[in-house]
C-alpha cells in the first residue's frame, strides 16, 4: 500500500486562465484581426478566444467601436517616426505615407477609423509628431491644428476606399467610359480621359499630401 501524498492534486485538466486586462484584450483582438479580419473582431468572438463571457469584457472595453479604436491605436505604434534630418515637408509626407501604408494593410479598419478615432498613447504620439513638423515649417498653430485632422482624414479615406476592392471588370468599364466619351457632349472628359486615370497610387498619394500641406500652410482658418 502506497502512501498518500501530503498535497492533494488538482483535478483541473487545464491551467488557470490568465487574469483579464485591457492590454491582453487588445492583444487578442489584434491577433484575430490579422488572422480573420476586422469583421471577426467582436466581443463575442473575443470572449471565445479568451475563454470567458462577453459581459466580462465590458469592464475593460465599453463596446466594439472602442475595441476597434484600441486595436487601431496599437497598430499606430508601427507607423514610422519622423526622420531626424531633411526638409520638414518631406519628413511630414514620410510619416503620413507610413500611416497610410499601415491602413492599406487593414482597409476595413481604416473604414472603421473614419467614425471611431483612437485616443491612446500611439495616436497622441502621432498627432504630436505631425504638429511638431508643421510648427517647424512655420505653419500658424490654428492652421496646423485643423491641418492635422485634414491630413489624417485624407489618408484614412484613401485606405478605406480600398476596403472591398472594386473588381477589375468595374475598372475596365470605367476606363472605357472615360476614354470613349464623346467630345461633343463631354469635351473636358474627352480631353482628359487618360489623365483622370493616370499615375500610380503612390504618386497620387504623394501629390495629394503635398497639395494639402501647401494649402494648410497658406490658408488661414476662419476667425
Amino acid at each position: 500500500m502506497t502512501d498518500r501524498p501530503d498535497t492533494p492534486r488538482s483535478r483541473r485538466e487545464r491551467p488557470a486562465k490568465p487574469a483579464l486586462s485591457r492590454e491582453g484584450i487588445v492583444t487578442s483582438a489584434l491577433s484575430i484581426l490579422r488572422s480573420e479580419g476586422l469583421q471577426k473582431v467582436t466581443m463575442r468572438r473575443l470572449a471565445q478566444e479568451l475563454d470567458t463571457g462577453p459581459a466580462s469584457l465590458y469592464v475593460y472595453v465599453r463596446n466594439t467601436a472602442e475595441l476597434h479604436a484600441a486595436v487601431l491605436d496599437e497598430l499606430l505604434g508601427t507607423v514610422e517616426a519622423a526622420p531626424a534630418e531633411g526638409p520638414w515637408r518631406e519628413r511630414l509626407e514620410r510619416v503620413l505615407t507610413s500611416y497610410t501604408v499601415m491602413l492599406f494593410e487593414h482597409p476595413t479598419l481604416a473604414r472603421s477609423a473614419l467614425t471611431a478615432w483612437p485616443s491612446g498613447p500611439h495616436y497622441l504620439n502621432l498627432i504630436e509628431s505631425l504638429l511638431a513638423l508643421l510648427d517647424e515649417g512655420g505653419v500658424p498653430p490654428a492652421q496646423a491644428a485643423w491641418g492635422v485632422d485634414l491630413l489624417l482624414q485624407h489618408c484614412t479615406a484613401s485606405a478605406a476606399e480600398h476596403a472591398d476592392g472594386a473588381p477589375e471588370a468595374d475598372w475596365d468599364a470605367l476606363r472605357r467610359a472615360l476614354r470613349d466619351t464623346s467630345p461633343r457632349t463631354h469635351p473636358r472628359i474627352a480631353a482628359l480621359g487618360d489623365a483622370l486615370l493616370s499615375g500610380s497610387p503612390e504618386d497620387r498619394l504623394s501629390w495629394a499630401l503635398r497639395t494639402l500641406i501647401t494649402g494648410i500652410e497658406r490658408t488661414a482658418v476662419p476667425q
